[in-house]
Order: structure tokens, then sequence, then C-alpha cells
């Protein structure tokens, strides 16, 4: 299985996480941008720059800031005397970009890395340039700590087909975590196991996937019952959700669940791969009340009840 392949060389460097290790895999396979939240420490650029270099892709990190220029990101033309100005690109002409703590960042620089990862281009002076192929962004934001940050607008952290959250490793985990660093037993990354045709030649093969109409169909009611919980028998919901997902959540399950069928090495979607995928496209297109905040109600605990409900 192409999964148990990928899975195993990624955990051969990092500890756990086999789930987030899952979802990106997902992602990468699906074309789509992840937006990963964790507390310092948690493995998450570890976890990018292994999975980038068993891709056989070209990975670049970059530290968002907040002096930041969106040319410190993009690029931009350089003056070389009367009337002559090169290009110099930016570090976003990369395939794997790790744009780590990105809400660090004022939202120019934002604004220019999410019109990179929708476009797939950079307009640099008169001049518009193609960004490398695959191109794909994970994003990095600190949970704990809001001064100095410049929190990404809802209609921006909607272009992440995922959003995911990074938690602790369990107790053995962490104790082989410090034991491979007391003795400094850090064993190398496996040989990439891809290329960039490769990716590109599995994503093709992603997006031929069969999804059944009734597939279709549910995800579509997964999305509409974000907006309308009544309809589906969740009424104590329904003054605790101020804005449910919009159509673009129906094409991310369906892009998001023909990725995991393909680890899976299946040619059609089963109801479990939209239901695993669920809750990270939809976590970061639902918006809470503060009825619902008051209450310390998460919007996961809204999609549990929310996969319970709506039956496929």
């Amino acid at each position: 299985m192409l999964l148990d392949q990928l899975r195993s060389a990624t955990q051969q460097v990092v500890i756990g996480q086999a789930e987030t290790i899952e979802l990106l895999w997902s992602a990468l396979l699906a074309g789509g941008h992840v937006l990963l939240e964790g507390v310092p420490g948690v493995a998450k650029t570890l976890m990018a720059s292994t999975i980038a270099h068993l891709s056989g892709l070209e990975f670049r990190r970059v530290q968002f800031t907040p002096d930041m220029l969106p040319s410190d990101l993009t690029g931009g033309l350089v003056y070389e005397g009367p009337g002559r100005f090169s290009v110099k690109k930016g570090p976003v002409f990369t395939q794997v970009l790790l744009a780590d703590e990105v809400n660090r960042a004022p939202a120019k620089v934002q604004s220019a890395l999410l019109e990179c990862m929708q476009e797939g281009q950079v307009t640099l002076g008169e001049e518009t340039y193609p960004l490398p192929r695959p191109f794909w962004v994970l994003a990095t934001q600190n949970p704990i700590e809001q001064e100095g940050t410049y929190p990404l607008p809802e209609a921006q952290i909607d272009r992440f087909l995922f959003r995911l959250e990074v938690g602790y490793p369990t107790e053995p985990e962490e104790e082989e975590i410090v034991r491979r660093w007391a003795r400094k037993t850090y064993p190398d990354p496996p040989p990439p196991l891809l290329s960039p045709k490769k990716v590109l030649d599995y994503q093709a093969e992603t997006a031929q996937v069969e999804v059944h109409p009734r597939l279709e169909k549910y995800m579509v009611q997964l999305v509409r019952a974000t907006r309308e919980p009544a309809r589906v028998g969740l009424k104590p919901w329904a003054d605790k959700i101020l804005y449910g997902a919009s159509p673009r959540a129906a094409l991310a399950l369906h892009r998001a669940s023909r990725a995991r069928a393909r680890l899976h090495d299946r040619s059609a979607v089963l109801p479990e791969d939209i239901k695993a995928v669920a809750p990270a496209v939809l976590r970061h297109r639902i918006l809470l009340s503060y009825t619902a905040l008051a209450e310390n109600l998460r919007t996961d605990h809204f999609i549990e009840a929310l996969l319970k409900a709506v039956p496929y």
C-alpha cells in the first residue's frame, strides 16, 4: 500500500503523529495547501522537511516576521543602472514552502503568499512568472501566542485545504524523542521515494478516483448542515454557529477524500474517506458564535456531532 510505504519512511524520522502524517500526504496528492497549528516543539517543521525530502521536492523555510515585506517572499526587480533592471526571484520559487508562523507577518505579506497559492504564479514588474510544479505551501501558527501577530482573515484561511492541529506526543513517543536526543541516535532520512514527476503523476491519478453521486450528495449534505444544523437534528447548535462552510468546503471534501482513497490504493472513494478528512477540511470553515465560545465549545465538537447526525 502506498500509504504504508510513505508513512513508514516518514516515521523513521518523525516519532508519532501518524494521523497528521497521513493527512499531510493526502494534501500533497490532492494538491492542497495546509495550515498547521500547534505549540512550538511538536515537529511541524520536521514533518514538512521530511515529507519534502521523501517526495524529492525542493524545500525552503521562510520565517515570517512583523517587519517582513512582500518582496522578501516573492522577490522583485533590482536596479542595475540607467534603464536596466534584473529580476531577483524570492524564496517562494520552490516546490515546498514552509511559511513558519505565518500570522506574524502583516496582511500585505499574507496576501502575497495566498495569491501565490491561488494563482500558482508571481508578477514581478510587468512579467508574470509561473511557480514550480508541484507547488505546495505548509503554513504554521502558534495557537498560544497572540501578541504581535496578525491573524489570518477567515476568507484567507478558507484557501487552505486542511487545517491540522498538531498535538503532543504520547508518553512512550516522548521518551523515544528524549532517548534519541540524549544519545545522538537520530536516524538518517531514507532516500526519496518519489520525484517531482511522480508526485504530479500521483496527483493526476488522484483526480481520476471515482466518487459515486450518492457520496457527492453526502458531502453536500454535510456542508449544508453546517449552515442549518437544526435540519439534521442538531437544534442545540443552532445558536452556536455564526457562519457555516461555503461550497468550497464540498469541493475540498471531494479532493481530499479522493486523495485518501488513492493513498489506500483504492480507485473509488468510500464513506470512511469522507469522514476521515472532514475535521481537517471543515474546522477552519465554520465560525462559532460567542455563545459557543463562552461554553468552551470547539469546532471539532460540532463536526463530531455532525458526522453522527448526517446519514450516508
